[in-house]
């Protein structure tokens, strides 16, 4: 989903367990990335706050209890863009396709759950999700 006239500056990947115990590895991997991209601080936080939200979902839901499973995520850092690709082998679920979070009512009378793929959508410039293979895959991208 390379973005035209775009030069690839670098790639990286991690390979994680769907275990609520690599989220700090996750956030040093988003933390190295963006600092290879030139961000910001704020950039930073909210590029980690999305990848972490957007991999959490798939550490408690994608993989039946008591599964171990694994999540690949895939960094290629463009000169003008990030792209993350975050994939896994568990349930097929395209967040996409999840309704928006009515966030104008008061929080007791929200629905529970979707909070998470509310805010990848508001802190990524493009999201698409895929099934192939057997395999779910999720791409954000983020703009310089």
């Amino acid at each position: 989903m390379p973005q035209t006239n775009s030069k690839i500056i670098s790639h990286r990947s991690i390979t994680l367990t769907n275990d609520v115990q690599e989220v700090p590895r996750l956030n040093v991997f988003v933390d190295e990335v963006c600092e290879d991209m030139g961000c910001d601080m704020e950039t930073t936080m909210r590029m980690n706050l999305a990848i972490e939200e957007a991999v959490v979902n798939v550490i408690d839901y994608a993989y039946p209890s008591g599964t171990v499973g694994s999540i690949d995520i895939k960094v290629t850092i463009y000169d003008n863009h990030m792209e993350f690709v975050i994939s896994d082998s568990g349930t097929p679920f395209d967040p996409t396709k999840k309704e928006d979070v009515d966030i104008s009512l008061p929080v007791e009378e929200r629905r529970i759950g979707g909070l998470g793929i509310h805010l990848v959508r508001q802190l990524m410039d493009k999201i698409n999700y895929e099934r192939k293979d057997g395999r779910n895959i999720l791409t954000l991208i983020k703009n310089k």
